[in-house]
């Protein structure tokens, strides 16, 4: 990492992107776009250069270290060459079937998600696989350091580069539903009892979540696991894919009346 004399005017690195890019951890969040139709990566640099850059300027800067020893966003030229990567997969007999190069995707998105970032430029890449699958056509795999934001942004910040099929002067937008449908209208009509149970739990569940956070900070440690194996060092692991209908995940989120964010969070705490 750059150590620099004059750090005057150059935006602070928050405490959480200077935890997620560390010697014992580089923290990534990818973003994997599949496509219907064959890409054309012929116009990826300019898209980049005109669309992508301008959303945030964290995009086009790199982690420095101050005078003082505080890490410093610097802005830089960017070199999108340097951060466009487009692979190819074959096998031994020659091109590769979709199936085939499912397993190539797999292993593929494994190692990069695996590799840590350059630090002598900025934190992100974008992988364009032209190579037909079971599921698309075309996939695009964009990697970006956690120091940049977290994956609410990011993925944002991904959709704002987007353009609407049928009116492309338009940003993308997405159907919105009411929290109650209306087969539940007769819920509306909750006594104070419940108004005060819903107020209440949130809150036992807030200290609760909040003292047990404390606790295993201070004086207690989690149980090992595959996720926390307890060794500090970059392992190779495993992608493994699970497609879930949209509709069941809607109808879950009903149901239960939460997020989309907390089935899915719900079905990978559960899994592993």
């Amino acid at each position: 990492m750059e150590l620099i004399k004059e750090d005057d005017g150059l935006e602070p690195v928050s405490p959480t992107g200077q935890y997620f890019n560390s010697k014992v951890m580089s923290v990534s969040v990818l973003g994997i776009l599949e496509s219907e139709i064959p890409i054309d990566d012929s116009q990826a640099t300019a898209l980049i250069k005109d669309v992508f850059l301008p959303i945030n300027p964290r995009f086009s800067s790199i982690m420095v270290i101050g005078k003082k020893g505080a890490r410093k966003w610097k802005k830089v030229e960017v070199e999108v060459e340097n951060h466009v990567h487009v692979p190819s997969f074959s096998s031994p007999k020659g091109s590769s079937s979709p199936s085939e190069n499912d397993s190539f995707l797999k292993s593929y998105i494994s190692q990069i998600a695996k590799q840590p970032f350059p630090q002598g430029q900025p934190l992100w890449e974008v992988h364009i696989i032209k190579c037909p699958t079971s599921e698309a056509q075309g996939t695009v795999i964009f990697k970006l350091h956690h120091a940049l934001g977290d994956g609410y942004s990011l993925v944002g910040a991904l959709l704002s580069c987007l353009q609407r099929a049928d009116d492309p002067s338009l940003p993308v937008t997405f159907p919105s539903v009411n929290k109650f449908s209306s087969a539940n209208n007769d819920d509306r009509n909750i006594g104070l009892p419940k108004v005060v149970s819903g107020c209440f739990l949130p809150l036992v569940n807030t200290v609760r979540d909040f003292g047990g956070s404390v606790l295993k900070s201070t004086c207690f440690k989690d149980d090992l696991s595959p996720i926390r194996c307890g060794l500090e060092s970059f392992r190779p692991f495993s992608l493994s894919a699970i497609s879930f209908s949209l509709d069941r995940i809607k109808e879950i989120k009903s149901r239960l009346r939460v997020t989309i964010n907390d089935v899915i969070m719900g079905v990978i705490f559960l899994a592993t």
